[in-house]
């Protein structure tokens, strides 16, 4: 376990990452370093979701590593191509194994090329099943998608979740927010010719929006095409108070009562104070 005198000491969570795939390979060569710089910068806890079958295991590796990150299971939809039925299986046995914050990342890609969508959909709705089954929030990849996600979302009914990277319609973030959903904002509306998600971020009530990095991926404006890193969160969360009229102090406080509320963190916060 990565030990407390290695990085600041961090008394309750600040900023919350509410989506950082913080066990990628990008990080295999400075995964202490950025840990301790997310946590001198304030963010007290990474969801970290897994992606496939096959990195339950390096998810579950850097939880025990590094207390502030928190597991999600899930079978990403961009993976349709390695996902096995009997993957549901060890899905469902890693749930009981670690119980994790939500079911994700999971959800459709109807963006990319080549990705079957009956698969994904049968796959999403798999998922939801064992969500509601374990009465857990689900984190939704929802690009191009969010009309199919939502018809199956009122069919099975899960405990909420986060629409991961929204950028969707107002319309459709309207019936997220209905369905008891949460919208993902990162890197993506920090850069000025966002137009679209930069309105989005401005208007939606913040009550109904989280933090997130999709680190190493969606990186903001002032990285460029660089790797993304949680650290980067509270100038996220700065650019965001800056389009609201705001406090970073107040964006900091709402967001993370948001995702403290929607993943119902307080079960896990003793887990996150320690380093």
């Amino acid at each position: 376990m990565f030990s407390a005198n290695q990085t600041a000491s961090v008394k309750a969570p600040f900023f919350i990452d509410t989506h950082s795939h913080f066990d990628a390979a990008e990080f295999d060569a400075d995964r202490d370093a950025e840990y301790a710089r997310a946590r001198a910068a304030g963010v007290g806890m990474l969801i970290v979701p897994s992606i496939t079958r096959d990195n339950f295991a390096a998810v579950a590796a850097t939880c025990a590593r590094y207390p502030a990150c928190l597991p999600a299971w899930g079978m990403h939809p961009m993976y349709i191509g390695i996902h096995q039925p009997e993957h549901l299986a060890n899905l469902r046995a890693q749930i009981g194994a670690q119980r994790p914050v939500a079911i994700g990342e999971i959800g459709l890609d109807f963006f990319v090329p080549g990705l079957d969508p009956a698969m994904q959909v049968f796959y999403y709705v798999e998922q939801l099943k064992l969500a509601r089954e374990f009465d857990l929030p689900v984190l939704l990849h929802c690009r191009k998608s969010s009309d199919v996600l939502l018809k199956h979302l009122r069919q099975i009914k899960p405990r909420g979740g986060i629409a991961h990277a929204f950028n969707g319609s107002a319309q459709q973030a309207a019936e997220f927010i209905k369905l008891g959903f949460k919208l993902g904002f990162g890197g993506a509306f920090t850069w000025p010719r966002a137009n679209h998600l930069r309105r989005l971020a401005a208007d939606l009530p913040l009550e109904a929006i989280v933090l997130e990095t999709d680190s190493p991926d969606i990186p903001p404006s002032w990285i460029g095409q660089g790797r993304n890193a949680p650290a980067e969160l509270p100038r996220i969360a700065a650019e965001l108070a800056q389009l609201r009229g705001t406090t970073v102090e107040a964006i900091a406080a709402a967001t993370t009562r948001n995702a403290h509320e929607l993943l119902r963190l307080d079960a896990f916060e003793a887990l996150t104070t320690s380093a």
